[in-house]
């Protein structure tokens, strides 16, 4: 029923515009996603790395 309610809403070109678009926002998407789990990483690793050299410094 909703597929029907898209097909007179939509005419068929508007239909792959729309699938298209919806492509290119899940592509998006995940492009930034693995840009987010890249950034989180590098603090996480100058957050380790801060934590050791400081914890150097207070031994010496």
């Amino acid at each position: 029923m909703l597929q029907e309610v898209f097909c007179t809403v939509l005419p068929e070109g508007g239909q792959r515009t729309a699938r298209r678009n919806a492509w290119r926002a899940v592509c998006a998407d995940r492009i930034q996603a693995r840009a987010r789990e890249e950034a989180w990483r590098e603090l996480e690793r100058l957050a380790r790395r801060n934590t050791t050299e400081e914890g150097k410094l207070t031994a010496l």
